[in-house]
């Protein structure tokens, strides 16, 4: 049976290219890629070596709770800044926490609205200040709606070869 191996992209809708450029390369330190000479605003920008991010201007509606984790490098950096310009949205998913497997989690929304979860590698240094800070939250995120469905384990973890993604 044939299977997915690996996302070489995801494409991300927003409301304003120019703006939503700025943000990715200045903000969150994406380089920009050349991008196909589509006949709409379009912008690709390198992730890692094999995978990249695609902006596409529409007047498409934002999901609500659909987002895409990126993995970063200064998890504290980006919680500093992204408050600083008041990106974080607990509104979905809840405060920013720290996973059973060490990872942290903060979901923030780009200037379009695109939900974002910023994650951490379960060993990144975190800064002790984060753990007392009125938008860190323990536990996992509980919804409410006792629904208990689906392959979940105590032992889950965002990331599979931990040796790898250091």
């Amino acid at each position: 049976m044939a299977r997915i191996v690996h996302i070489n992209h995801v494409t991300l809708i927003v409301k304003d290219l120019e703006q939503a450029d700025a943000f990715y390369r200045n903000e969150m330190g994406l380089e920009q890629l050349p991008a196909f000479p589509f006949d709409y605003p379009a912008s690709f920008f390198r992730i890692n070596a094999d995978q990249q991010l695609h902006l596409t201007e529409w007047e498409d509606a934002c999901s609500f709770r659909g987002h895409v984790c990126v993995q970063v490098d200064d998890f504290n950096a980006l919680f500093y800044r992204m408050k600083e310009l008041g990106c974080i949205d607990t509104a979905p998913w809840g405060k920013m926490r720290r996973l059973r497997d060490g990872a942290m989690q903060l979901f923030i929304r780009d200037p379009s609205g695109n939900l974002l979860e910023l994650s951490s590698h379960p060993d990144a240094d975190i800064d002790p200040a984060l753990f007392t800070d009125e938008l860190y939250q323990e536990g996992l995120y509980e919804s409410g709606r006792n629904h208990h469905h689906g392959h979940k384990s105590e032992t889950a973890t965002l990331y599979h070869g931990r040796a790898e993604e250091k």
